[in-house]
């Protein structure tokens, strides 16, 4: 393998440009030229590509976002996006793609793979909604970003006596709001994973009043959303000021923490040893701590496990 393109695709992350500034660093030491898509699948479809070099990455690990952009690409959904994409890598002479991106980004990979072109995946996404893997690149720059936007709401909400619900991002997946719940001290979490009733929420804030708590917050992942609404019932039947937070998009930016920078360093020069190696439909991960790589089919096939101890301990904490 001489060539190698790498590109990030769909929703951008924290630390996608550490696991590009791994992939091109890795692929050099293995004498690869490695090569950049600008704008994802979009930019393979239209040729724009060019090669990096070990000063491409420099002072780039501290960056959110991503140096070769993103973008989603309708085209390449349909056949003739994806054949005009494989005639843009065969004409360039590209004997392996990385793409860097979460559940849409390698369905597309696995079609460039049924096409004949060794693909490898690598997790980023802050939603950490793929099951394979214990962690994806970006979820704990997120959790962090609202942790600490939990901690400057509770002073003001502490002050004021209030209810606050703070809506933060994940998708259909509660991770981001299961965790930040733990690590912010939150009263209650509210997960797309498990029901719950505005009689049981507003119970529990009663419930809080009567243990003298000052204020009571309530994380709410997006994937059940309605923040606004939820704060407006919740008044209306406590009586308690109550005030909604969507942190929204400040939680895919920011400087990515030391967490992220290191595995997405892991997962990029992985995932260009997996392509030297001659494999191909291959996704990148970790479990128990250790790099690993599996099916791309084996691991979209796989259903979410929802972290029930780690719920169960949420609620017993906030007790």
């Amino acid at each position: 393998m001489k060539k190698i393109a790498v590109l990030t695709s769909g929703g951008d992350s924290p630390a996608m440009n550490a696991a590009i500034r791994a992939v091109v660093r890795i692929g050099i030491e293995n004498e690869v030229q490695v090569f950049g898509v600008h704008r994802g699948f979009n930019g393979l479809i239209n040729g724009e590509i060019f090669e990096m070099d070990r000063h491409s990455v420099s002072d780039i690990i501290q960056r959110g976002g991503t140096i070769l952009r993103t973008a989603r690409s309708e085209e390449f959904r349909t056949p003739e996006g994806r054949q005009k994409a494989l005639n843009v890598i065969k004409v360039l002479k590209i004997d392996g793609i990385i793409v860097i991106g979460g559940d849409g980004s390698f369905r597309g990979a696995k079609e460039l793979s049924d096409l004949g072109i060794p693909t490898v995946g690598i997790p980023g996404t802050i939603d950490n909604d793929l099951p394979y893997t214990d962690y994806t690149v970006g979820f704990d720059t997120a959790l962090n970003t609202a942790i600490d936007a939990i901690n400057k709401i509770r002073d003001t909400s502490s002050s004021h006596e209030r209810v606050s619900v703070i809506e933060v991002m994940g998708r259909n997946c509660g991770d981001l709001a299961l965790f930040s719940g733990i690590a912010g001290g939150a009263e209650q979490v509210i997960v797309p994973e498990k029901k719950f009733t505005i009689e049981d929420i507003c119970e529990n804030i009663f419930k809080g009043k009567r243990n003298g708590k000052l204020h009571n917050i309530i994380i709410l992942a997006e994937g059940v959303g309605g923040a606004q609404k939820l704060a407006k019932s919740i008044e209306e039947i406590t009586g308690i000021e109550t005030r909604a937070t969507v942190l929204g998009y400040i939680q895919r930016g920011g400087s990515p923490s030391a967490f992220d920078r290191i595995l997405a360093s892991r997962m990029g020069s992985k995932a260009v040893k997996v392509l030297l190696e001659g494999k191909t439909a291959r996704l990148i991960g970790i479990k128990a701590n250790k790099i690993i790589d599996i099916d791309i089919k084996e691991a979209l096939d796989l259903k979410s496990c929802f972290n029930e101890e780690l719920y169960k301990l949420s609620v017993d904490l906030s007790n």
